[in-house]
């Protein structure tokens, strides 16, 4: 089958061919023909098997007919990240150069004033991130009512990120007699709900098992130790044929250590990660594509649809921590048709992280051959760690050397900002409100006190009698003894004054 048979026009045919394409992929052989049918439309396709094109080309064949009104754009792409929706405008560019449409590019990170700028004369399409989009919506910048088709792309990338309940909103100020098309690699429940929801009737086509991994892409796990994972990324990079390769990491300050290191070591590399304003971002990426640099270090916010040739390897640095990003991370290799080769190094810590990938993917994953990495220091012997004689020990006040290995200052670095790159826990569930105390019941009233009675009627009330004190028997009387007497601490004789017994009266 060629493009001819999908029943593109000679115009889009003459793009395809300058372009260098000849046959279809069967994500595109399957979507083209619906799509211009004016169908609804739900792709489930893996990365890297064409699927921009597949609703880029029959888009440019049905926009070709009309206008478009200042603020109202025709046609609309809604993409998860600024890189994907830069992508997506430059498939527009090079096969719709035969057609006059217009398009502009809703992102963040650049000039709001250019953008508006551009709405205002009118687009054809449309392509943005569904920030950026609400943003000038809700200014009233923005118009939808016109717009007669909605493209969701990255649909389970949308659900990652959490803008789906932008998608839910975005889509009831469309047209409800709209063509809809949604793409996705998986299909979560979240996405069958929102499928089911917005889209009418839709043609259902899947190419491919849900995260199915490329069958093009040779998949290496490589068990390494925390501390020797840059020595064994250095001596995979020098022992294989590498022409373009991608690094992932989890985190962005390793990312950016890393590509120090390998530039230290005088790799060709750069680096791309979400600290990064978005004209650098750019101005990076045109440099690994242009063949400036030949090995990208990147996090996962370039891990989904960049589409770069000839990228020959895939290198995880890190395991990822969702089984789908590793489906979209060596997705970047062994694209349309070409092969290439996929190395995860994997810690011990990393066990159940590949266990889930393995289970996603439906297949086990072979290990790579024992890499002998350079050793960081020197082997200590086992009685080194015992104490040494005294002759031997190291005076006081200087410091004695370690006797194991310590792992390098950019190590602890990474480690401590994992903590600040997780992904944050969700809050936990408030506590139930406990219910209202019943009011206690009022205490009765005490008893007035009797008034005092007047001093003059309690003396005249009888008083008991008590016996005089002269009635009282008397006590026996004691002498006091010698031994009774307080000497006040003397110890010699008592004098004779003093010699006297004393009768208690």
């Amino acid at each position: 089958m060629t493009f001819a048979d999908l029943g593109l026009s000679d115009q889009l045919l003459k793009a395809i061919d300058e372009s260098g394409y000849t046959e279809p992929t069967p994500i595109q052989a399957s979507a083209i023909p619906s799509v211009l049918m004016m169908k609804d439309l739900v792709a489930i396709a893996q990365t890297g098997t064409g699927k921009t094109a597949a609703f880029v080309l029959p888009m440019i064949d049905i926009l070709g007919e009309g206008r478009s009104r200042a603020r109202m754009p025709r046609s609309l792409i809604l993409e998860p990240t600024r890189e994907l929706a830069a992508q997506v405008a430059e498939n527009f560019e090079k096969y719709g150069k035969y057609h006059k449409l217009s398009m502009a590019l809703l992102i963040g990170g650049v000039s709001m004033g250019d953008q508006q700028k551009a709405l205002e004369k009118g687009v054809d399409v449309l392509i943005a991130t569904p920030g950026r989009l609400m943003d000038l919506f809700q200014r009233g910048k923005i118009l939808l009512n016109g717009c007669d088709l909605l493209v969701i792309d990255e649909a389970d990338r949308m659900l990652d990120m959490g803008f789906i309940p932008d998608i839910e909103e975005i889509c009831t100020k469309l047209p409800k007699s709209r063509q809809t098309l949604l793409f996705s690699a998986t299909m979560p429940p979240p996405i069958k709900k929102l499928a089911d929801k917005f889209l009418s009737n839709p043609k259902t086509i899947e190419v491919a098992r849900p995260a199915t991994a490329n069958v093009n892409i040779k998949q290496w796990l490589v068990p390494v130790s925390g501390a020797k994972k840059r020595d064994t990324l250095t001596k995979l990079l020098r022992a294989e044929d590498v022409t373009t390769a991608i690094i992932f990491s989890n985190r962005k300050t390793t990312v950016r250590e890393l590509n120090k290191s390998l530039q230290r070591l005088g790799f060709r590399s750069s680096e791309i990660h979400g600290d990064m304003e978005q004209s650098q971002r750019i101005a990076e990426l045109d440099r690994f594509k242009s063949g400036d640099v030949n090995i990208l270090v990147a996090s996962d916010v370039a891990a989904r649809g960049l589409d770069v040739k000839g990228v020959s390897h895939v290198f995880n640095f890190d395991a990822p921590w969702h089984p789908d990003d590793y489906v979209h991370r060596i997705g970047r290799t062994g694209r349309a048709g070409a092969t290439g080769v996929a190395f995860t190094l994997v810690t011990p810590e990393d066990a159940e992280n590949i266990q889930n990938i393995e289970k996603l993917t439906g297949m086990k994953i072979e290990r790579y051959g024992a890499i002998e990495a350079a050793p960081e220091a020197e082997d200590v012997p086992a009685t080194a760690t015992a104490e040494a004689p005294r002759a031997e020990r190291a005076p006081r006040g200087r410091r004695r050397p370690a006797a194991r290995e310590t792992a390098p200052v950019e190590e602890a670095a990474s480690e401590l900002e994992a903590r600040e790159e997780r992904p944050a826990r969700e809050p936990r569930p408030a506590r139930e409100e406990r219910p209202a105390r019943e009011p206690r019941p009022e205490r009765a009233a005490r008893p007035e006190r009797e008034e005092r009675v007047p001093r003059e009627e309690r003396a005249a009330r009888p008083s008991r009698e008590r016996p005089a004190r002269d009635d009282r028997p008397a006590r026996p009387q004691r002498a006091l003894q010698d031994a009774d007497v307080d000497d006040g601490g003397w110890n010699g004789p008592l004098p004779n004054f003093l010699n006297a017994r004393l009768i208690v009266d």
